[in-house]
């Protein structure tokens, strides 16, 4: 009997949503595999076949720093809180590897008091932790608290973690192995360089999960064009009105249109008044969306440039209209933009949506369309190879457990 594998995710779905590939892959190779996340992602752990654990059983993230910004910061003074009683739960299990999304600070204290390796699953798109450390320093909205201070000095003391910052869940890279969810194409040479070592997963369902098909948004529409229009979930944290403003000139446009637009609303509460300024002819509008079905008879695809939704697109052979909000966003657009896979609609992150620049978008999907189709296609080409590869991926995973240190 093999010892389990430890997968370590903060609260955030998407993460936990790219990591499940290698999670089913792990227990398709007969590795016991234990979740430690957020009791709100307890059904997807369970529901794969997996053991979940509660991240917080000991304490919330809110109880170590409620009020560090940006937000991620504050699972730095959570991993320096919690990790000696999180490690003491763990121990009993004895975990062959752990494997964590970058914003887990606390997975490698875990891993490091047990001896035993950490891999790291990469948090986006080509987030290069010198390149990023430095956006953050010069952000005007970094806000540390006292206590975020008092959890770097723990991590530089009692953990060894010299380099140690607020910033730490972003320079949380594993010195085994980082797993990279896209295809290298999307990765320039000097990205990859940075991330060594590295092995490219992606982030697309499992083989036996890519045919599988849900509630279609867009049945029963006649129009030609079908558009779906997602910005994901964390952008309505921290950007509601800016994208209900780009949601605003959005929707106006599509109602002149022969058209029908499906509108995510991520799950976010939107005040009445709100949803009547949207409700408009040709839009619908939904909580939540099933994504990959929508994707699936789509004809566009307006987005903020999520990883796993760049990518779901990619696969289903959609092209993008770009409206980045912040982080990786604005790069992995651009990345796109340069592959032929979308068309940006505004110059800067968050930036008013121009109607002319809308318009001249559309107008350049129709135009060009046997150009877009033949880029998506070349591209959904990588998408498949790289699940492919993925045994050989999982094959050089497990020889990390070997190591010790």
């Amino acid at each position: 009997m093999h010892s389990p594998v430890l997968f370590v995710c903060m609260p955030e779905r998407s993460h936990l949503h790219r990591m499940l590939p290698l999670i089913e892959g792990m227990i398709d190779c007969q590795r016991p595999v234990v979740v430690l996340t957020d009791p709100n992602l307890r059904f997807t752990v369970e529901r794969i076949g997996a053991r979940f654990l509660n991240l917080f059983e000991y304490g919330t993230i809110e109880s170590a720093d409620s009020t560090s910004i940006p937000v991620p910061s504050r699972y730095v003074t959570f991993a320096a809180s919690f990790a000696k009683e999180l490690t003491r739960r763990i121990a009993p299990l004895k975990p062959e590897l752990v494997i964590y999304d970058t914003f887990a600070v606390i997975a490698p204290l875990i891993a490091r008091a047990l001896g035993i390796p950490y891999l790291n699953f990469c948090a986006g798109h080509a987030l290069i932790p010198s390149q990023r450390i430095a956006e953050l320093h010069s952000d005007p909205r970094i806000d540390t608290s006292e206590a975020c201070l008092g959890a770097v000095q723990i991590l530089s003391s009692d953990y060894g973690l010299l380099n140690a910052s607020p910033f730490s869940y972003v320079d949380n890279l594993s010195p085994h192995l980082n797993i990279y969810g896209e295809p290298p194409q999307f990765l320039l040479p000097e990205h990859q360089a940075a991330l060594a070592p590295l092995a490219f997963f992606g982030s697309l369902p499992s083989a036996s999960r890519l045919s599988v098909s849900g509630i279609n948004p867009f049945a029963g529409s006649s129009e030609a064009l079908k558009v779906y229009v997602s910005f994901g979930t964390v952008t309505w944290k921290y950007y509601q009105d800016q994208a209900l403003a780009a949601l605003r000139v959005i929707t106006r446009i599509f109602s002149e249109l022969e058209s029908h637009v499906v509108v995510s609303l991520g799950e976010r509460g939107i005040s009445p008044q709100t949803l009547s300024e949207l409700k408009l002819p040709n839009v619908s509008l939904h909580g939540f969306v099933d994504q990959w079905t929508a994707l699936r008879h789509a004809n566009a695809f307006i987005t903020h440039h999520g990883l796993n939704s760049t990518h779901e697109a990619i696969f289903h052979g959609v092209p993008m209209l770009s409206y980045p909000f912040f982080d990786d966003q604005p790069c992995l657009a651009r990345r796109c933009q340069e592959l032929g896979l979308a068309v940006p609609l505004c110059n800067s992150p968050r930036s008013p949506i121009e109607p002319e620049v809308l318009c001249r978008a559309l107008d350049s999907l129709h135009l060009k369309k046997s150009q877009f189709d033949a880029r998506l296609s070349e591209a959904r080409i990588w998408e498949l190879e790289t699940i492919k590869r993925r045994p050989a991926v999982i094959d050089r995973i497990l020889a990390c457990s070997l190591e010790r240190f």
